[in-house]
């Protein structure tokens, strides 16, 4: 058989199908047109109604409620980070860096003064002959030494200036010291030996130490003898070794 047989054999098998479909579908067409017919209605050109429309309708009117529910959401959410926030703890202030000791300041005032002159921007100057060199040299001294003449000037114009301190304390003469013995000797020419004794408690063992010295003193006119209680005053030196006076016999020997 050639194509053109078979497409017609396709052709004729084919086409009892769809007169059997528009067969069973005419007597219910023609069913309907009769009922409206004899209902009194005019026949309508236009399809039925489908469901799809609805289902859509629905379909938009939850779109818009949940469109009307994102704004109230949107709203509630800042107002929850805000109180998260409330109830979230402050930070703590973090501790303020500790400034770093500078290293400079443990050199010798020399030596700093000597690194701020070297960090400064030197200026080309002209280069000057050996003679300006040293007028210049000599310039700055002149300077520092009239300003040194004008230090001491001022030092020596405050130090002649009367202080407004306190006045001078006045120093009285001490009194003469006084000493109370027994003559041991009156054998020298208007001079006497006084024994003076005297008792001290020793500094560590607590225990009453006594001790005596023997003083030369002057007896004017020969008053006191062996054995007598003596009193004596201190005096300006009258020999070697006289350095007291007799001022009276207290008590006469027995």
């Amino acid at each position: 058989m050639s194509d053109d047989e078979q497409k017609k054999d396709e052709t004729t098998e084919e086409t009892p199908v769809q007169d059997e479909d528009t067969t069973s579908a005419g007597p219910v067409a023609e069913d309907d047109s009769s009922s409206s017919q004899a209902a009194g209605e005019e026949p309508s050109s236009a399809p039925p109604t489908e469901e799809a429309p609805e289902a859509d309708a629905e379909d938009t009117s939850a779109d818009e409620g949940s469109s009307d529910d994102a704004p109230a959401a949107e709203e509630e959410a800042p107002a929850a980070e805000e109180a998260s926030a409330e109830e979230a703890p402050a930070p703590a202030a973090e501790p303020a860096p500790e400034k770093e000791p500078n290293p400079e300041d443990d050199l010798p005032w020399k030596e700093r003064r000597r690194l701020q002159r070297s960090r400064r921007p030197s200026e080309a100057k002209a280069k000057a002959t050996p003679e300006e060199r040293a007028a210049a040299r000599a310039q700055a001294r002149k300077a520092k030494a009239a300003e040194r003449s004008r230090e001491r000037a001022k030092a020596k114009a405050k130090k002649g200036e009367p202080g407004t301190g306190t006045p001078r304390a006045e120093h009285d003469a001490n009194a003469a010291k006084t000493r109370q013995g027994i003559v041991v000797s009156n054998k020298g020419n208007k001079s006497i030996t006084v024994r003076i004794d005297f008792a001290r408690r020793h500094p560590t063992y607590e225990k009453i130490v006594r001790r005596s010295r023997t003083l030369h003193a002057h007896d004017e006119r020969n008053e006191a003898g062996e054995g007598d209680v003596v009193r004596i005053v201190e005096t300006r030196p009258l020999s070697k070794t006289k350095r007291w006076r007799l001022v009276d016999v207290v008590e006469k020997a027995r």
